[in-house]
């Protein structure tokens, strides 16, 4: 697919998203999870990911790029409603900080916003952590730093700057992902810690879902919802716990 090249069908005009990061695997579920709902869908990527999109030629726009090189951004945000962005903490030189910023610079007034990041990300400081997410973030976070191979420390930023921001923001905090068939629509909760969100389990395909969800629902506007799959035991066992209407 040639650089910014419209291949989507003529016809009336639709809601329009551009999904930065698309490429990936979240990428890729967000892509189709948006095409199913009718969303225009424009996608970033770098230039050597372009085919990893092959099954959707013919379906949606692509600017091939860093994602966090503005003037990639500024061209494929334009005239988007809403914007979902996979924050990915590669390197060592603040690529997601200068994703989120571009997008955060370049977007619509009014767009909505969707950022996904992990649940080491907090927006009060009332989250409770695992040893194991402890771990991650004083031993894992700096040998991967030290290897110039990701630094956990970008994606904090990132998302400080997006809280910051007057936009229209969400961030989906992901728990630990897996493959596998949908499960629905995760359950989420503000703090990590919450007993709901014990099972630290989630589809990938879900994860895309509920961002793509967000687009349209206001009630997440400036929150930072911690999710985790609608069928895992803590969810189930929540589920039952809680008396019905």
């Amino acid at each position: 697919m040639e650089k910014g090249q419209d291949h989507g069908a003529s016809g009336p005009a639709r809601q329009k998203v551009c999904i930065v990061g698309a490429s990936g695997k979240l990428g890729q579920y967000m892509v189709q999870h948006a095409l199913d709902r009718g969303y225009e869908v424009a996608g970033v990527c770098r230039e050597t990911s372009v085919p990893k999109l092959d099954a959707f030629r013919g379906r949606i726009t692509l600017h091939p790029g860093a994602t966090d090189d503005r003037e990639v951004i500024k061209r494929a945000v334009d005239g988007c409603d809403a914007v979902l962005t996979v924050l990915v903490p590669r390197g060592v030189h603040g690529y997601a900080t200068g994703t989120a910023q571009a997008v955060l610079d370049h977007a619509q007034p009014g767009a909505r916003l969707v950022f996904s990041c992990g649940w080491h990300i907090t927006l009060d400081g009332r989250d409770v952590y695992s040893w194991k997410i402890k771990a991650l973030v004083k031993v894992a976070g700096p040998l991967a730093r030290l290897a110039r191979f990701a630094d956990l420390d970008d994606q904090v930023e990132a998302c400080r700057r997006v809280f910051a921001s007057g936009t229209r923001w969400t961030v989906v905090r992901g728990s630990d992902l897996e493959e596998g068939d949908s499960q629905g629509l995760p359950v989420w909760s503000r703090h990590v810690g919450d007993p709901i969100l014990h099972s630290n389990r989630t589809r990938r395909i879900d994860f895309a879902l509920f961002m793509v969800e967000a687009i349209g629902n206001d009630d997440l506007v400036h929150e930072a919802p911690a999710i985790v799959g609608r069928q895992t035991l803590s969810a189930l066992a929540h589920a039952s716990a809680t008396p019905g209407p």
